[in-house]
């Protein structure tokens, strides 16, 4: 994790208690925002070259020391600027540069106490937050429920998640951000009980696209959700009292002065801004130094096709095996490692693995009190002694990392124990992975050491679920533009099996193509990243296939949006050094045919891997015309692979 190389900010104070209302524009003047105070409720709107695309939405709080949602006035604004120049290596984009214009406004309740919401407002994108100020001798407060909105115009569609019932699915470990996508939703139909997660989509007809989403959540706040669609508005709302069995504080309790989260809006004509948006890391800092370098890369994973019964020493030397064979940097051992294979065998198993240049990852249940999962190892991460005691072997032992899962909810008191994890993991070098877990909210570049997180219909649902396996090609298409826009993903595939079994043979048939899987591997981005390639692919696929995955990259210098449509197709460009991937995967029954724009690929033989129409694969060196205009076609439930 870098420094900044450079931060400026500017306030100019200016009064406007005359006209209650004031406009911040983005840096190229094409996005602006409008606070006003409307019968005593502040509210927004969004317009993006001169056309809406959030109506009259409304903004507050409602806290324990007074309501900050209605019977409001505009007393101030401030105005400013601020830009800021980062590196970070395990984001989709490795130098980003961040100019933003910001509006403060400070509002005054009938008590007379104020808050004030910041906004800043780069060209496509917008964050805001609440400040709390000291007020009197009030020096905490507990913040009840938000009123933020977003009134979209009434012929928006939507692309959202439900979140998941508390205390439902596996061990009643919900909710984990694994459910599937209402998709080109008219936004009547999302009356989800439990509302959506972050983040959101939504097509402004043809006006354009809205992502929503937050970021900079930590242990001093709760993370929040999307409400259902009601009165023509959706709501942030904070996590369900169901949560957690029941146990926890729904709200935040916040010292003052104190900020909530930020809310982000990421706003453009096409999907290209949603695609490359860095808002989630734009407003946030890191929140302590890494202990050491941490090594990103690939791993393999024997749960994913072996399940249970390869937690053994015997199965795990053949994934090290493996792993040293595909030139990887790490393999992941998953539940039950600590009865099967024991404390004393692992540490042998680690040295093994070491003279195989291989690193570890262990799994771990941190459950506590929360939920019913039963894996093992148990109760380890979930308290401070637990946890400091286990990471102190771990260090010894010479593990690098720990996928720690089972979470289950969003209150306070659950970002504390993710904080507590991520803080105490890099006083002892370990990175951290999360699994059945929340989404990251600026995690990459909060804490140096988080390593990437699940929260998505992932590889395990390939396995368990028939309807998963169906839509794989569809979700395929989403992530990009959704889920892993603000966030890394650690999604387990690149599955090269015929049949999801350890025997490859006969049951839960792969519908998806072998190139459609190294396709997901470019479109799929996290850190770090463990594949569901099994020992017998080095010999029972080509080998073209096997050697694309030694030199796959995990971390990325830069992500461009090339096409796509979500539910339909998506092809996405990334670049790893001086090396260009392009991406595309097709969710379509029938063959798809595009001329792509790839400027970066201009007048270069590429290596060209695509499907057959049987959809076998295949390999060709292709030459890109000068003009960089070049024409693919991707097959049904296929991908394809441009590589320079």
């Amino acid at each position: 994790m870098k420094n900044i190389i450079l931060a400026f900010c500017l306030l100019i104070s200016v009064s406007i208690s005359a006209q209650n209302a004031s406009t911040v524009a983005s840096p190229d003047n094409n996005l602006v925002i409008n606070v006003m105070v409307e019968d005593g409720i502040p509210a927004y709107t969004v317009a993006y070259k001169g056309k809406t695309m959030l109506e009259n939405s409304p903004l507050g709080l409602t806290t324990n020391e007074g309501d900050f949602s209605s019977g409001m006035s505009l007393v101030e604004s401030t105005t400013g600027k601020v830009s800021k120049e980062y590196v970070q290596d395990k984001i989709k984009q490795s130098y980003v540069s961040y100019k933003a214009n910001i509006l403060r406004c400070t509002f005054s309740n009938p008590d007379g106490k104020q808050i004030s919401v910041l906004f800043q407002v780069s060209n496509n994108d917008i964050a805001f937050r609440y400040e709390l100020p000291v007020w009197g001798e009030r020096l905490s407060c507990v913040v009840e429920k938000e009123s933020t909105g977003f009134r979209f115009p009434s012929h928006t569609k939507s692309y959202l998640s439900p979140m998941m019932k508390p205390m439902t699915a596996f061990a009643r470990t919900a909710p984990s951000y694994e459910s599937g996508y209402e998709i080109a939703a008219p936004m009547e139909s999302n009356t989800s009980r439990y509302g959506y997660v972050f983040p959101g989509l939504f097509q402004v007809g043809d006006q354009g696209w809205v992502l929503l989403s937050e970021t900079g959540v930590r242990s001093l706040y709760c993370a929040s959700h999307l409400s259902r669609f009601n009165n023509g508005l959706y709501t942030v709302e904070y996590p369900h009292p169901e949560q957690n069995n029941g146990f926890g504080s729904t709200g935040a309790q916040i010292s003052l002065p104190g900020v909530t989260p930020w809310r982000t809006i990421t706003v453009g004509e096409t999907l290209k801004p949603i695609v490359e948006t860095t808002i989630s890391w734009d407003v946030v800092e890191p929140l302590y130094k890494p202990s050491q370098p941490y090594q990103y890369g690939r791993g393999t994973w024997s749960w994913i096709i072996w399940q249970d019964n390869s937690m053994n020493y015997e199965d795990q030397v053949k994934y090290i095996d493996l792993a040293a064979a595909l030139n990887f940097e790490y393999i992941l051992v998953d539940a039950w490692w600590d009865t099967r294979i024991g404390y004393d065998r692992m540490e042998e198993l680690i040295q093994y693995a070491r003279l195989k240049n291989v690193d570890v990852f262990l799994w771990y249940n941190t459950n506590g009190a929360t939920s019913d999962a039963f894996q093992t190892p148990l109760n380890k991460m979930n308290t401070s002694v637990a946890r400091k005691e286990e990471m102190k072997w771990l260090k010894k032992a010479g593990v690098k990392g720990i996928k720690v899962d089972f979470f289950g909810g969003d209150k306070q008191e659950t970002m504390r124990l993710y904080e507590d994890i991520l803080s105490d993991a890099n006083d002892y070098g370990l990175m951290v992975v999360f699994h059945g877990t929340t989404l990251p909210r600026g995690w990459e570049r909060m804490f140096p050491n988080f390593a990437g997180s699940e929260a998505v219909v992932a590889s395990e649902m390939l396995v368990f679920v028939q309807d998963v396996r169906e839509k794989e090609a569809l979700n395929a298409t989403l992530h990009p533009f959704i889920r892993n826009s603000v966030a890394s993903m650690e999604f387990g595939g690149v599955i090269l099996n015929k049949f999801l079994n350890k025997s490859n043979e006969r049951r839960l048939k792969r519908l998806t193509t072998d190139i459609f899987q190294l396709a997901t591997g470019i479109l799929f981005q996290s850190p770090v990243q463990f594949f569901a390639l099994t020992p017998n692919n080095l010999t029972d696929v080509p080998e073209f296939e096997i050697d694309f995955m030694r030199k796959i990259p995990t971390t990325w210098d830069e992500s461009l949006y090339v096409d796509g449509l979500p539910g339909v197709y998506s092809v996405i460009a990334r670049r790893h050094g001086s090396t260009w991937y392009v991406a595309g995967v097709n969710a379509e029954k029938q063959e798809k045919k595009l001329n792509l724009s790839v400027p970066m690929l201009a007048g270069k033989t590429v290596a060209l891997y695509n499907d057959k129409k049987d959809g076998t694969p295949y390999l060709e060196n292709v030459k890109v015309p000068e003009n960089g205009q070049l024409s693919i076609t991707i097959q049904p439930n296929g991908g394809f692979v441009l590589k320079n």
